[in-house]
């Protein structure tokens, strides 16, 4: 049984895309969007308008697992049409490259570490700082956490924590976030003016709600769920982080789909220069990685873990409110 630095070492020939497999995925996950999108405003029927946006919003993730790959360097490097693809879509889905790159290296470098910036995660907090904080620090710490919060991660994570924010405490060097919130309110307006409430809401507003929602939770449930570890900045190892810190997430066919196999989170932190198409082949050929960390997108196993809010140190586990009181 192979582990850490040795298990890393040994998934080095699947960090290599097949190229055509890369551009068929890319442009006929475009495609299967326009072709969604457009649908919602030919088609005149309120079933079909509302399930073509319910699909256009989910088809809106497994891009921007795409996209997601791409800025990890492990699909289409150094193709010159493909950076500009990428990039008009990271201004599409208001995540441009300066701020998602930067943002997101920092989570995979740090991850599950207890005392580090929450740049790119969500933050967390063990039991004893839980219990010092004023009430308006366990307020502001508890609120970010909250399941409204994240079911709104389309105004919550993105237009505030992306755009707002990312350009406030960087002007010069997140000027993109700024374009990217500007096209986005410009092109809204006109489509609500020209076109009216309904294509707008299945057009526009629902699959961005729908998109946001469901990334801002498997961001979540990724890295907070019950059998979670977190450990001290002297104890952290990298592919210790990968394994005990980061889920695999059980879904359909259709869903894993849907997600970009966003789903074998711990197989992307162990390395991240695998390809999204590779992972599920990874997971069959290493019973290393066989022996996770599970979670899943049923009622209960979600409720189970947006009720997990502390690191309580003494137990070596993530509690909810309950415990604590």
């Amino acid at each position: 049984m192979l582990s850490g630095k040795e298990l890393i070492l040994a998934t080095k020939p699947y960090a290599k895309e097949i190229r055509s497999k890369s551009w068929y995925y890319m442009l006929s996950t475009l495609l299967f969007l326009a072709l969604s999108l457009t649908s919602t405003v030919l088609i005149p029927f309120f079933p079909a308008r509302l399930f073509f946006s319910i699909l256009s919003g989910l088809l809106m993730v497994r891009m921007f697992i795409i996209y997601h790959d791409h800025q990890h360097h492990s699909i289409l490097v150094h193709s010159k049409p493909a950076k500009w693809i990428m990039t008009a879509f990271g201004y599409f889905i208001l995540s441009p490259t300066s701020i998602w790159k930067r943002s997101h290296d920092h989570h995979h470098n740090h991850n599950s570490k207890l005392f580090s910036a929450s740049i790119g995660s969500y933050p967390i907090a063990t039991r004893k700082k839980f219990e010092e904080m004023t009430r308006r620090q366990k307020f502001e710490y508890l609120a970010i956490r909250h399941p409204v919060t994240i079911a709104l991660g389309y105004f919550t994570m993105f237009i505030f924590g992306m755009c707002i924010a990312s350009f406030v405490s960087n002007p010069r060097k997140h000027y993109d976030s700024l374009i990217a919130l500007i096209l986005h309110i410009t092109v809204s307006v006109l489509l609500f003016i020209f076109l009216g409430f309904q294509v707008w809401f299945f057009l526009f507003f629902l699959p961005f709600i729908i998109a946001f929602a469901m990334g801002a939770y498997l961001f979540y449930a990724q890295h907070n769920f019950p059998g979670v570890s977190f450990s001290e900045n002297t104890e952290w190892a990298y592919e210790k982080a990968a394994l005990e810190s980061s889920s695999y997430m059980e879904m359909n066919p259709v869903m894993a789909w849907l997600t970009g196999n966003i789903g074998y989170h711990h197989i992307h932190h162990l390395n991240s220069k695998i390809p999204f198409y590779r992972l599920p082949e990874v997971m069959a050929d290493f019973k290393e990685l066989q022996q996770c960390k599970r979670t899943s997108l049923h009622l209960k196993e979600v409720a189970a873990c947006l009720r997990l809010k502390i690191w309580d140190q003494e137990k070596h586990r993530m509690v909810g409110l309950s415990e604590i009181r």
